[in-house]
């Protein structure tokens, strides 16, 4: 705050001194002694002096305090406006830096960091291998000709495929006695794990292999997947979701890949699925379970829809139904999965059984040989308190297209969103 006048408390600001002798210099004296010596008293400390220049050299050094108290106000004003926009500036770099390290970290993670993809991370894995002495040579020269041939193909090598579990739970269920009211099963459908070139971000594709497995086993999309008569390889995979891109599939999704997989090591989704069945004129729908239905973060509504699909058109009384009905992509943050299909418990409580392509085929092998207790039944039963993540999307197969279905479901795909289930 300006300084104030001693004498009539205005504020006076940097001209105090010219104010003081203007308006009260008539009151800077002082009555004298009793010896007849004229005092004078400082009107700011009371201090006595016997002599007015004396008095005004001391009313000088007041006023010079004022003068210099004012000027270290501004400067410390100014010190305190440049440490804080110091502050901001460094605050503005980091959460700058903070930013790009995340967008990398992302990018890494979702595979769009241009640093390869299935081919480049099969061959340094299989390299690791034999630097760690868990791979001979030999191996490595003979998976690297079989992989190099597969990606010319575009076939999958078939080297993490299991067949025959669908049809071993369907045996084993019609000698469970215990506690299983009811179970629907998928068409049959292969299991495929991750492999070498694949791990840590192939769980969409190999999802898409596992779906597609069944269908090409039944008949009804004998037409639609005539070109695809084999299960295609991941890489190839990329490339078919691209060309359903190139037909008009999700633009926006699109766009997010910038509009290439091939060659590197993207997720996908279920959006990405849905595009590449609807290219292929096969029916589907995306149900999107966007937020818990249940206690405790739960998702009722799922394993209810989930049962709703299999159960529709398989009513009958039997205690195993084996459907026609194809597997179910299931999709979460961070990871996919195939429904392959559901147990309703006797005290009426639903448990789902999925395909997990992080589970390898020596834990799928022994599905193949279940022990009446039904342990290895672990690996597949998920229980409505198992899913507990924020949302849920799943893509369920439902017929096929016709070409001029397949143009209009290509032109809603362009504004595309996806059900709710509220």
């Amino acid at each position: 705050a300006p300084p104030e006048c001693p004498f009539c408390g205005e504020a006076a600001g940097r001209e105090l001194e010219e104010h003081v002798r203007a308006r009260h210099g008539h009151l800077l004296g002082a009555p004298g002694t009793g010896n007849g010596e004229q005092l004078y008293e400082c009107p700011m400390c009371s201090l006595t002096c016997t002599n007015i220049q004396i008095l005004e050299e001391h009313v000088d050094l007041h006023l010079e305090e004022h003068s210099f108290s004012e000027g270290g106000n501004i400067r410390d004003l100014e010190l305190a406006q440049r440490l804080q926009t110091e502050e901001d500036e460094r605050q503005r770099s980091e959460e700058e830096k903070r930013e790009r390290e995340e967008f990398k970290k992302l990018q890494r993670q979702y595979g769009l960091d241009n640093s390869g993809g299935f081919k480049q991370q099969f061959l340094r894995n299989m390299e690791r291998e034999v630097d760690r002495g868990r791979m001979q040579p030999f191996e490595y020269h003979k998976r690297k000709a079989d992989m190099m041939e597969s990606l010319a193909s575009g076939i999958d090598d078939g080297k993490t495929k299991t067949s025959g579990v669908i049809e071993a739970l369907c045996k084993y269920y019609q000698n469970e006695n215990k506690d299983v009211r009811r179970v629907w099963l998928s068409a049959g459908v292969d299991h495929f794990h991750s492999s070498l070139g694949d791990r840590g971000w192939g769980c969409g594709y190999r999802n898409f292999q596992m779906l597609l497995s069944s269908l090409l086993q039944n008949s009804f999309y004998n037409d639609c997947l005539r070109d695809t008569t084999l299960i295609p390889s991941i890489p190839k995979i990329q490339s078919m979701i691209e060309d359903a891109w190139k037909e008009g599939f999700d633009p926006h999704g699109a766009s997010h890949f910038n509009n290439r997989l091939h060659g590197s090591k993207a997720w996908i989704g279920a959006c990405e699925i849905y595009s590449l069945l609807t290219s292929l004129r096969i029916k589907c729908q995306i149900i999107d379970f966007h937020k818990p239905t249940g206690p405790m973060g739960t998702h009722p509504r799922l394993f209810e829809w989930i049962l709703h699909y299999y159960s529709t058109d398989n009513e009958g009384g039997a205690k195993v139904v084996c459907t026609s009905k194809p597997p179910i992509y299931l999709q979460h943050q961070g990871h996919s999965r195939t429904v392959v299909g559901i147990e309703e418990k006797k005290n009426k409580s639903l448990c789902l059984l999925l395909f997990d392509p992080g589970c390898s085929s020596q834990e799928m092998q022994k599905l193949l040989k279940q022990n009446s207790d039904g342990t290895g039944l672990k690996l597949l039963r998920k229980f409505v308190g198992s899913l507990k993540e924020k949302q849920y999307q799943i893509v369920a197969v439902d017929g096929v297209l016709s070409l001029e279905e397949k143009a209009a479901h290509c032109h809603a795909s362009q504004v595309l969103t996806s059900e709710k289930i509220p």
